[in-house]
């Protein structure tokens, strides 16, 4: 059960599912480096959870029954998900603010190999750690409390430097992916749900909008609604399409790079596939068609809910869709009109292609690097991060240092950060 196809940044997203199901207005995550003795605690102020609920909780194949709105699925998630990173989960909850009765319940695989009892162990107050309890002191909600990562630190000596520059890059991951697939509950735009702040070690998560939406060149192609069958019946299905602008058109090369994406250009293409308003996809056409340089630009936010979950194949983890047959046949057109639209948008009138800065944006290692556009100098002065980053970029190219530039670039981004934003990379 710890092969199910988590990795570590889908795993805490499952667990933050729960958190948004408990009504909770704030998800704390805090990642302590310490060796052998690291650890990662998800703490939440939702409703929390009483001692029959939280042991019911901790049970594998637990049984219960979903709303169509709620992001759970199988109740399993939140053990799979933590066993999947750890050896030892506790679970600590909180439900009434003028008790301070405080329930913890904790899985301990090593326990369980030593004793040969598949059991739970309840955590009496004497034996409880600072750790599991100290958001809890003040305020309703749950703590889920990851130890023993022997699935996060694969480390020979995880007590060294590489294991802990490698900890803290996943922290940065961790905030890229959560910014992404809770971008809606972050802005405030998600169905049913009251606005969501997520931290990482006490810095916030900022919402990533695939589409662009405050660029003023994106286009918002018509939408769609389209009937899908599914076992409970038939559902719809939101299509909605939008275009992206090129480089030129964007408002900042800092802007233009921030919706580059995780996986950058390329790789962020295609479809968003949202279950609940929590994305489960993001990019990539569901073999309907190729990812093409020149179709970059395309986006589409598809939108279904828990009713269709048979139809789409949703898997446990919450890491993949299926598109059903039907929806695959009825979108054929409109993902050929959009392809066309987004070449479009890729080739300007002069026929010159518009080339991403640094030609690592779209995934790939280029010697070319993008041509001036007369509209770019023209419409607006590009601002002193994207003038020094251009003149860095026709510096190298001059020098034939191309693949070179973009090397340091991604070095730099994940050395150094704050220096990469300034020079507008």
């Amino acid at each position: 059960m710890r092969e199910v196809g988590y990795d570590f940044v889908h795993a805490v997203a499952d667990i933050i599912d729960n958190s948004i199901e408990a009504s909770a207005s704030s998800v704390a995550v805090r990642m302590e480096f310490d060796g052998e003795n690291s650890w990662v605690r998800i703490s939440d102020n939702g409703t929390g959870m009483s001692a029959a609920t939280i042991t019911e909780a901790m049970r594998f194949g637990t049984q219960r029954d979903y709303e169509v709105e709620e992001l759970g699925k199988f109740g399993l998630g939140l053990k799979t998900a933590s066993i999947s990173q750890c050896s030892r989960l506790t679970v600590a909850s909180r439900t009434n603010r003028n008790a301070r009765r405080i329930e913890v319940r904790q899985w301990d695989l090593g326990h369980v190999k030593n004793t040969d009892r598949w059991e739970i162990i309840d955590i009496p107050p004497a034996d409880r750690t600072e750790t599991m309890i100290e958001t809890l002191n003040k305020n309703v909600g749950t703590v889920v409390l990851w130890e023993q990562l022997d699935r996060v630190l694969r480390y020979k000596i995880p007590w060294g430097d590489k294991a802990r520059a490698g900890f803290f890059r996943l922290a940065d991951e961790l905030s890229d992916h959560l910014g992404m697939v809770f971008h809606r509950f972050l802005a405030g735009e998600a169905k049913s749900k009251k606005k969501l702040k997520i931290t990482i070690n006490e810095t916030p998560v900022e919402p990533w909008d695939p589409y662009a939406r405050d660029e003023k060149a994106t286009m918002r192609l018509p939408a769609l609604e389209i009937d899908v069958s599914g076992e409970n019946g038939t559902g719809l299905v939101a299509y909605t399409p939008y275009i992206l602008p090129p480089q030129e058109r964007f408002s900042s090369l800092r802007a233009f790079n921030r919706y580059a994406g995780p996986a950058k250009w390329n790789f962020q293409q295609g479809f968003y596939v949202y279950r609940a308003d929590r994305m489960i996809q993001s990019g990539g056409w569901c073999h309907m068609r190729i990812s093409d340089e020149h179709t970059k630009l395309a986006r589409v936010a598809l939108d279904f809910w828990p009713d269709l979950d048979s139809a789409f194949e949703v898997n446990f983890a919450k890491t993949r869709v299926v598109l059903p047959a039907d929806l695959r046949a009825r979108l054929k057109s409109p993902v050929e009109d959009l392809a066309k639209r987004a070449r479009k948008a890729y080739t300007p009138a002069t026929g010159r292609s518009v080339r991403a800065a640094g030609a690592e944006g779209a995934g790939m290692v280029s010697h070319q690097l993008e041509e001036p556009s007369a509209s770019y100098h023209t419409s607006q002065e590009p601002d002193p991060e994207a003038r020094l980053a251009r003149a860095l970029e026709q510096a190298a190219g001059k020098a034939g240092e191309v693949p070179a530039l973009n090397k340091i670039k991604g070095v730099l981004r994940a050395d150094n950060p704050d220096a990469a934003q300034e020079i507008g990379w």
